[in-house]
Order: C-alpha cells, then structure tokens, then sequence
C-alpha cells in the first residue's frame, strides 16, 4: 500500500489556526492565501488516491488549541475507516503536566507520535525562539519517554541544529524519530547543500532515525526534478530506502506544484527498486499503519 507519511488537513471552523489566517505576512513557504480555507480528507483522497495512495499521516500544524486539533483529527479518522488514518499531534516535551498530556493523547487510537518544532526557518526561529529547546533538560526526558510509552518524535529543524540535537537523541535510543523536509536545507547554493549533506550525517547515524522526502518546494518555489536531485540522492544515501519515507506536505506544498506534480517528481528521482519503501513499506513500519504492519527503528 502506498502511503503519504506528511500532510495536514484543516477544518476553519472546528479548529483555529492562528498562523494560516494571518494577511500580509511574508512566511518562508509563500503566501498562504491560496490555502487559507477548509482542507479536508476527501480533497486530500482525491489527489492521493487516483495515484494508488491508500493510507495517510497527518501532522500537527500549530493549532491554537492542539488538544481540539488531535480530537479533530480523531473524529476524522474515526469517520473514515477506509483510508487508514493516524496521526501524530503537538505536546510540549518540556511542560510540567507532560504525562498527563501524554496520557491524554494517548486515549486517541490514532495517535502515533508528537512533533515539537526546533527549527522552521532562519528569521522566524529569531522570534520564535524554538531553537531553545535543545539546551533544556526537560527536552530530553521527554524524548526518553516518548520511547518508553511507545511513541514517535517528528523532528523539523535547520541543518545548523543537526549537530546539536543528533547529541540529544543519542540519549534517547528507544524513541523512533522522524526527520521532517529532508532537514530542510533552506540553503541550495552549492556550498549550501555540501553543509547540509554534512550536517545530515550525525542523524543518519543514530540507527532511530527516518527521513521524510518532504516539503521540498518550501524553500524553492521554482522547484524541479532536477533542482533537488542532489537533495533526495542525498538522503537515500544516507538513511538508505528502508529509512526514507515520502510525504507531499499537502495543502502546503500545494503552493509550489500539483499533488501530480510533486509526486511524479519524486518517482522520477527515487530509483524503481526502493519505490516499494519509500512510498509505502518505511511508513508503514515506523507508524504502525497497517495490521503486522509494525515498527521500525
């Protein structure tokens, strides 16, 4: 079964995202009018199924209330049982009640794993100050218990952070971590690229780390086939195919090209060999999709 490992859906009026609504701001990805109004699942299946998709992940997209988000998405999923739907939703690793917003969560059948955003892009982080989380200890104890509860991390990131973080997952083996946008290498001069390659070697490292084949036009609006060539054979190379997943970052991607567009590009730099991996097997296994499905650190 094919799988998209990364994508959103949103209902304006069941869930508030303050981000999505802002007019007038300039945000690394584009602008989002285009995409500020309801995205839901049978807009997304329409897309993903008429390319033999048949199961999906969606991923948390800073709600203002992601408790509401994670419910949402649960209704959804619970409304559909005939496209495999889970998720992975926000919590704050390093609040006081963490286990008990755990515990919370984890009374959803969907629930898969948390993503907590280090790293979005350059100007934002400045004001945002995620980049804080890696020198708080309270981080990596709930990385750690991410793992003993049986839970994923989605990690999204800049390449100057890998580094420093790879340092702090290899404290937390039993916690599988996915890496979001490929490490997002916002950077695709030259040197740009060599910096992010090397960066991404301390992560492919730790054997609990996948990579995403995602949010690739986030960066690059122009994006091609060709243009990010260097950044796909790069993480095959790195994590190899059975720790590579792809995932089209939908709606927002959106804004760059087509689901058909965007996939096609993929299947074009993902050699025919490892298509069964990438685009199905590896999200199966890390998110425990389909039944024996299973997972895989």
């Amino acid at each position: 079964m094919k799988i998209d490992a990364h994508h959103h859906l949103w209902d304006l009026s069941a869930v508030h995202y303050p981000w999505l609504m802002e007019t007038g701001v300039a945000r690394f990805f584009g602008d989002p009018s285009p995409i500020q109004r309801n995205y839901l699942l049978p807009e997304f299946r329409t897309d993903a199924q008429a390319h033999g998709f048949g199961a999906s992940v969606h991923i948390q997209v800073g709600a203002a209330d992601p408790w509401a988000e994670a419910q949402w998405v649960q209704s959804v999923a619970d409304q559909s049982a005939d496209w495999p739907l889970v998720q992975v939703a926000f919590c704050d690793l390093t609040a006081d009640d963490l286990g008990r917003q755990l515990d919370r969560l984890q009374s959803l059948s969907s629930i898969r794993g948390v993503r907590q955003i280090i790293g979005r892009a350059p100007g934002e982080d400045a004001r945002t100050g995620t980049n804080a989380l890696l020198g708080d200890p309270r981080f990596l104890a709930g990385l750690q218990e991410l793992g003993v509860r049986g839970l994923s991390f989605d990690l999204q990131l800049l390449p100057e952070l890998m580094q420093d973080t790879a340092e702090i997952l290899a404290q937390a083996p039993d916690t599988p971590v996915a890496l979001c946008h490929a490490g997002s290498p916002h950077d695709r001069t030259p040197q740009g690229l060599r910096h992010w390659a090397e960066a991404l070697g301390a992560l492919a490292d730790l054997p609990q780390v996948c990579c995403k084949l995602s949010g690739l036009g986030m960066f690059d609006h122009g994006w091609t086939a060709q243009s990010v060539a260097p950044i796909v054979s790069t993480c095959l190379t790195s994590f190899g195919p059975d720790r590579c997943m792809f995932g089209s970052n939908f709606p927002v991607d959106s804004l760059a090209a087509g689901y058909t567009d965007l996939l096609s590009r993929h299947q074009d730099l993902v050699p025919p060999a490892d298509h069964d991996a990438v685009f199905g097997g590896t999200a199966d296994r890390f998110y425990s999709i389909t039944p024996g499905g299973g997972r895989s650190t």
